[in-house]
């Protein structure tokens, strides 16, 4: 199913803000709901670092353009999280 998506970089970029988008909900959710898991920054990282295995497949299928666009998204989810971090300070 994965391999029927088209090669452009939009397709890629939508991919690549969604998934990290859905799990950092995820995980946002439950670091308001466990009081130890409120300063575990690392689990943001974890999801935004889904993009580096999607990143890798959609380049060993051969789907160039689409690998494009997850790394641009990746790069918007690390600045996301930058001012996140500053933010925090």
């Amino acid at each position: 199913m994965i391999k029927q998506i088209r090669n452009t970089v939009w397709a890629g970029f939508g991919i690549g803000i969604f998934v990290p988008g859905l799990l950092v909900a995820v995980v946002w959710f439950i670091m308001h709901k466990v009081a130890f898991l409120a300063k575990a920054d690392l689990l943001l990282i974890g999801c935004i670092g889904v993009n580096a295995l999607l990143l890798k497949y959609f380049f060993k299928i051969n789907q160039e353009h689409t690998g494009r666009g997850v790394l641009s998204a990746t790069f918007i989810w690390a600045m996301l999280f930058f001012f996140y971090k500053i933010q925090q300070s």
